[in-house]
């Protein structure tokens, strides 16, 4: 049992080209930009913001949308490099597979749908909610759930997933399209909400920009689970706050970037992968760096932290209740929803990719694989995506799993930047499009950045995150691991070399060699 044997890129490329299993190259530079704002342009800028400046930063959540952001940027780098040397859906799982081994790329793909189908989950139920909100703000009490025998049914994650499944399903290019009409009536309400906020700023608000760092008043057990990782290692009392508030307000808000690692989860859609997918991520990521920050010095200045804290539930909405401007609250409930209605459908996309490449490979079920010949999309894959997160968001309490979105993406960033390395040292000869600059120094600065930010997540967060590996990896060894493609190779390798078959082959250590 080989479980460092790697693929190579060659064998990745070859396979994007399997007949009945291929992807339609549809995308352009503009469409990739648009897919990396509509996905981060959502439930990060409307309400996560508003929760980390309550909960840990108060006005220094700038700061902590800056650490977040250069810390996105670093590992995205490394994406871009990755994703110009082999461009083929699958992002990260990919990547590691062509670097560090089957396993830990079965472990990065896992984490992946952690990623993809908890947000797309979470998100789908939070748009049921603000679908309801923009009714009541219409005169009509429509209620987000229904029961059924005693069970709450969030219909609107049920309709908003099943519309966005079906546009996948005709089409990569026409769900793009779709996506770049919602995102640019997005952002129209994010600058609407930039010039209205800054009318009411008050300096006062700004100070203390650290605020100093306080206990949370206990030291139960539900404390200990909600503290972070670092505080619970290093023994300090459960605190919001000062310093490492900064950097605990940076782990949650990362929430408001996962969108670009799932761009590059697209890279076997797009014209000319090597100029086109470097722009494109970049492109996004400078944008929703500068509406993210001028929103939350808006939002600070509006209101103090305090008060954000004092509510159940803090969004930007809570903040222009606070001045009495209830019909920018309104425009805000209407951007809220439209905002969050492109995340689903990039996280939908972004998830069955990662799918799609890990069942192309053997270590999920083949059939899942197969492509529409007139369509080129993953439509089976597609549907049992769609109706599995339908029902996940539909009728359970999944926005418990939050945190699990953003631990599931800093793992794939970790190991990422350290795989940059690990490629350049294998692979002397590639020469990708783009290359992360100052030599090994940013990709191992983006995975310490990146696993200082994990450490800064609850510790509940990583006892579930421990759980969900633990599924991984017994599904990996009882499924994944006989059934890889990989491993028919090696199998195939050991017959030829212990018998007489012409074509002899040999295991050359980490890649099969022909000799």
């Amino acid at each position: 049992m080989n479980l460092l044997r790697t693929k190579s890129i060659e064998q990745s490329i070859a396979d994007a080209d399997e007949p009945g299993r291929k992807l339609k190259r549809s995308l352009s530079t503009w469409d990739l930009m648009i897919m990396g704002v509509a996905v981060a342009v959502g439930a990060g800028i409307f309400s996560v913001g508003a929760k980390a400046a309550a909960n840990f930063s108060g006005p220094a959540v700038t700061l902590s949308f800056a650490v977040a952001a250069v810390t996105c940027a670093l590992a995205i780098m490394c994406y871009a490099e990755f994703a110009t040397a082999i461009p083929v859906a699958g992002s990260a799982y990919v990547f590691t597979y062509a670097t560090m081994g089957e396993l830990l790329a079965w472990i990065i793909g896992w984490n992946l749908i952690l990623e993809l189908f908890t947000a797309a989950a979470v998100i789908a139920k939070y748009w049921g909610i603000y679908l309801s909100k923009v009714f009541a703000l219409m005169g009509a009490d429509i209620p987000a759930a229904v029961s059924l025998g005693g069970v709450d049914l969030y219909w609107g994650a049920f309709l908003i997933v099943a519309v966005f499944t079906v546009l996948l399903v005709l089409g990569t290019k026409l769900s793009a399209r779709v996506g770049n009409i919602f995102t640019l009536i997005k952002i129209g309400v994010v600058l609407f909400v930039i010039v209205v906020g800054f009318s009411y700023v008050k300096f006062e608000n700004y100070a203390p920009f650290i605020p100093a760092a306080e206990p949370t008043g206990g030291t139960g057990a539900a404390d200990v689970l909600k503290q972070s990782f670092f505080g619970f290692l290093t023994g300090a009392a459960p605190a919001q706050y000062g310093t490492l508030g900064i950097f605990a307000g940076a782990a949650l808000v990362f929430f408001a970037f996962i969108g670009f690692d799932v761009v590059a989860t697209s890279a076997e859609e797009v014209k000319n992968p090597q100029k086109t997918l470097p722009r494109g991520i970049f492109g996004g990521l400078a944008l929703v760096t500068l509406l993210y920050i001028l929103v939350s010095l808006a939002l600070t200045g509006m209101v103090s932290y305090t008060q954000l804290a004092e509510a159940e539930n803090s969004t930007l909405t809570t903040a222009f209740e606070a001045v009495g401007d209830t019909s920018a609250a309104k425009v805000i409930a209407f951007g809220s929803l439209v905002g969050l209605t492109t995340v689903i459908m990039v996280l939908l996309m972004g998830l069955s990719r990662v799918v799609l490449a890990m069942s192309r490979d053997g270590l999920l079920p083949r059939a899942l694989s197969r492509t529409s010949e007139k369509r080129s999309t993953p439509v089976r894959l597609q549907i049992i995506c769609g109706a599995a997160v339908a029902l996940v968001a539909g009728l359970t309490n999944v926005d418990l799993l939050e945190e699990m979105i953003n631990i599931g993406t800093l793992s794939a960033f970790v190991v990422v930047s350290l795989g940059i390395l690990v490629l350049r040292k294998k692979r002397p000869d590639l020469k990708p499009a783009f290359r992360v600059p100052f030599g090994k120094v940013l990709p191992i600065v983006s995975a310490v950045l990146c696993l200082y930010l994990m450490t800064n997540l609850a510790v509940e967060t990583w006892i579930f995150f421990a759980i969900w590996l633990a599924i991984g990896l017994a599904i990996y060894f009882a499924y994944g691991q006989r059934h890889s493609r990989l491993n028919e190779r090696f199998g195939d390798a050991s017959t030829a070399v212990n018998g007489t078959a012409p074509g002899q082959v040999r295991d050359g250590g980490d890649e099969l060699t022909r000799v």
